[in-house]
């Protein structure tokens, strides 16, 4: 199939943190690939010019405006087949906005809204997270209402970003924070394959109006376990410093916004393990198993990786 017979992508939050893997892995797939954006001004970042002149470099188009440009929106809606959200979290509801214009447009063919992490409509967590779900499960529940194709994505905790995180392997430390035991399990993906499963998912008629959900079993790890992958490959051994569940559960109570929704975080996929105390039954779609042809990165790969060339933290918002 050529470049041209494929089907147009429209990417909203393109030139944020997973918006960035999710534009490139697009080109790679050969996909006619389109960003919408907030326009450069002169307060825009050298980063954020610099990333549009790399987009447009790679053959992306790049449209500059604002969420509550309907007619500009609708217009774009119109020359594309597949629309992705990727917005952080303070506009989650403004997707709202996205949602209409697609009702009006009438041509798309999936919405993928701005999911990709925690499967929110099978678990709970402490009030500050939950509080973010809920707005998260609010743009779901308009999105089945309008009748729209959908494909809702669960990708759990993103590989690069919680490695950083958890080991801060750009620091001299000679300790490692341990959030509970540190004994449960949580799911990890590399961002680059959320970001190429994605792109399949998108455009695949078996996870039209389904949840597809990333959990490699490869890459169901604790914190004991990472910790102990990472000195083997360090040959250093780090003092462990375990944060209690009451004092994690405490700093939900009282740091302010988003500090707490942090915390909550942390709670839930380090200390509870959430995200891998649950199965997945008969009728759920993983996607590892629908595409067995794409070898993901194993966290085990991605500390090689780090070990040589550690990817910078970047600011990831749940």
């Amino acid at each position: 199939m050529d470049r041209e017979a494929k089907n147009k992508i429209l990417i909203f939050g393109g030139t944020g943190y997973l918006g960035t893997y999710m534009v490139k892995a697009s080109i790679k797939l050969g996909h006619p690939t389109f960003v919408f954006a907030r326009p450069i001004t002169p307060q825009s970042t050298l980063n954020k010019i610099n990333l549009h002149e790399e987009f447009e470099s790679v053959g992306v188009t790049i449209i500059q405006g604002e969420l509550k440009e309907h007619e500009k929106i609708v217009a774009i809606l119109r020359q594309v087949d597949i629309v992705i959200s990727l917005l952080p979290f303070p506009q989650v509801p403004d997707q709202i906005h996205i949602i209409e214009a697609i009702k009006v447009a009438g041509n798309i063919k999936r919405f993928l809204p701005s999911e990709f992490g925690v499967e929110e409509d099978r678990l709970s967590f402490l009030p500050p997270f939950e509080a973010c779900l809920d707005e998260k499960r609010k743009v779901r529940r308009a999105v089945e209402a309008s009748g729209i194709p959908y494909t809702y994505v669960s990708a759990n905790c993103f590989g690069a970003y919680f490695l950083n995180y958890l080991l801060r392997p750009h620091e001299q430390q000679e300790d490692v924070i341990i959030y509970g035991s540190g004994e449960a399990k949580a799911p990890f993906t590399y961002e680059e394959d959320i970001a190429n499963y994605t792109i399949r998912v998108a455009n695949d008629p078996r996870t039209c109006n389904k949840i597809v959900i990333y959990k490699m079993q490869k890459n169901i790890l604790s914190q004991i376990e990472l910790i102990s992958l990472w000195e083997k490959k360090t040959g250093k051994y780090f003092k462990k410093v375990h944060v209690p569940e009451e004092e994690l559960v405490k700093l939900t109570e009282t740091l302010p916004f988003p500090d707490n929704v942090r915390a909550s975080v942390l709670h839930g996929l380090f200390v509870k393990g959430d995200l891998a105390n649950y199965e997945l039954g008969e009728n759920d779609l993983e996607a590892s198993s629908l595409y067995p042809d794409s070898k993901y990165t194993t966290i085990d790969q991605l500390l090689d990786v780090f070990l040589v060339d550690p990817p910078k933290p970047a600011l990831a918002t749940f």
